[in-house]
């Protein structure tokens, strides 16, 4: 009975490889730019609140000096909602 080299190959790339050495050091590189950055907060300058740049303020809706969302509004509208939905 002979054994076919094809088989042969197939059986080997099938197989569990071990793998090589990483010395720490390498892992520790690759690993180095896993950490964690801090946010960069900036001021609103309507509220005076932390907020993310280039986005709207959670707190009063205004993006570069103007009113873009009226929350209070919004919030009025999320609490009609909610006692809506106490009633039924």
């Amino acid at each position: 009975m002979t054994i076919c080299p094809f088989f042969v190959i197939l059986t080997l790339l099938n197989m569990a490889v071990p793998r090589s050495h990483l010395a720490k050091g390498r892992q520790g590189r690759r690993r180095s730019h896993l950490a964690l950055k801090k946010k960069g907060l900036v001021d609103c300058n309507n509220c005076k609140k932390s907020k993310t740049p280039h986005t709207i303020c959670k707190n009063c809706g205004y993006y570069k000096g103007r009113e873009v969302v009226n929350v209070m509004a919004k919030e009025l509208k999320k609490q009609e909602k909610e006692k809506a939905k106490r009633k039924r």
